[in-house]
């Protein structure tokens, strides 16, 4: 409680928290009352619109330029969030693709950047989030929300089957973290959305992908940002309090 006896409001930290599905969960969460923490990778002009929509919700919001994939970026992300507060929750949303192509036609150098970012730097990030909200280690509690991807089941073939296995491991992350810390007051969940029309698309050299495959989902459309920030507003509710461990599919039915 505060001093004049109102609920503290809860603080949630945003990887990727400034573009596409990361700018959404970000205005969405500042609507229901959150203040927040966005780390970013390196688009400043983009931090600094998305902060300035989060403030017109009255949230308090640290921008962080942070490289996850690094040990260091992962520590100042986490001690810059420190000095905001105490943590209650952390979307590990940062991702891409960066590539579309048979994995044969595939450079490993790509391949090893996209399973770096996507798996290597999620677990690190959820592991530094545990170690923030544990109750077992001096934190409060709350909720870790792991973004992983329809493409985890659907494998993505022809288009990017190493992302599609990277997602896979997230998803065994969620599941493997939420029985190991359950009794440490956190909630691990997930929310693997399909095909969401964001800049992910251009970034991996095919911008006009989602209206592409648009007419291929049961619903005729593609996702929007705001679709999947529902979702991980919903997760990270106490509405959802005695959902933990599983992956919530938004996906259009696919």
């Amino acid at each position: 409680m505060t001093a004049g006896g109102a609920a503290a409001r809860p603080l949630t930290l945003v990887t990727g928290g400034t573009r596409g599905i990361g700018a959404a969960v970000a205005l969405r969460l500042a609507a229901a009352g959150h203040d927040l923490v966005l780390g970013y990778a390196a688009d400043d002009d983009a931090a600094a619109a998305t902060a300035a929509a989060v403030a017109r919700h009255g949230a308090a919001c640290a921008l962080v330029r942070a490289d996850v994939t690094t040990d260091d970026g992962v520590a100042d992300l986490f001690a810059r969030a420190a000095e905001a507060g105490r943590l209650t929750g952390v979307v590990n949303n940062a991702g891409a693709t960066l590539h579309v192509g048979p994995l044969a036609e595939t450079p490993a150098h790509v391949v090893r950047r996209v399973v770096d970012l996507n798996l290597t730097a999620a677990v690190l990030v959820a592991r530094a989030a545990v170690r923030a909200l544990s109750t077992a280690r001096g934190g409060a509690g709350g909720v870790l929300v792991n973004v992983s991807s329809a493409a985890a089941t659907t494998g993505a073939p022809g288009e990017y089957v190493h992302y599609a296995a990277a997602k896979a491991g997230v998803d065994a992350l969620t599941r493997g973290l939420a029985l190991e810390v359950a009794g440490e007051g956190v909630r691990v969940v997930g929310v693997a959305p399909g095909t969401v029309d964001t800049g992910i698309h251009a970034g991996a050299g095919d911008p006009g992908r989602a209206a592409r495959v648009a007419a291929a989902h049961p619903m005729g459309r593609v996702g929007t940002p705001q679709d999947v920030a529902d979702a991980v507003a919903f997760l990270l509710s106490d509405a959802a309090a005695y959902v933990a461990g599983t992956t919530l599919r938004v996906a259009g039915g696919r």
